[in-house]
């Protein structure tokens, strides 16, 4: 690529960037109002999630892993440990820290939502998309994906 290239190329990747954005927040908004149920909120969401893919954390790996602040962190695993969504355990190398679990109830509800919102999706890509179609949204899906891991 010569020098004069890189601006336009950059270009191309911010209109890109957008209409991205604007997709999977439209689907996202979406998927949550079609889901039947009130969401139980963003943040419980990923927290849920976090510890369901990744297993037990401290509570400073999650919000390293999440990207938000320890003080918003500590809200929520409130309110997840009263709702026995989480346990809180202390870390036996490290009485300081405590260790973070998902709990049955938490699985439960994390699969419950996600189920709701999976078979609305299944339903519209089956109404709206043609079978080429939805292999290359199963492509994109998995290129967003390693995308939101960098």
């Amino acid at each position: 690529m010569t020098e004069p290239d890189a601006p336009a190329r950059a270009d191309e990747l911010a209109a890109l960037a957008r209409v991205v954005r604007d997709g999977v927040g439209r689907l996202n908004w979406r998927m949550r109002a079609e889901s039947g149920a009130p969401s139980p909120g963003p943040m419980v969401l990923a927290v849920l999630s976090r510890l369901y893919r990744g297993g037990t954390h401290t509570p400073g790996e999650l919000a390293e892993a999440e990207r938000i602040h320890p003080q918003s962190l500590t809200r929520v695993l409130a309110s997840l440990t009263s709702r026995e969504l989480i346990t809180r355990t202390p870390d036996p190398s490290d009485g300081r820290r405590s260790l973070i679990d998902i709990t049955a109830a938490g699985k439960a509800l994390l699969r419950e939502y996600s189920v709701r919102r999976e078979q609305w999706l299944a339903t519209a890509m089956d109404r709206a998309l043609s079978p080429t179609e939805q292999q290359l949204l199963r492509l994109a899906a998995d290129l967003m994906a390693r995308v939101a891991e960098v």
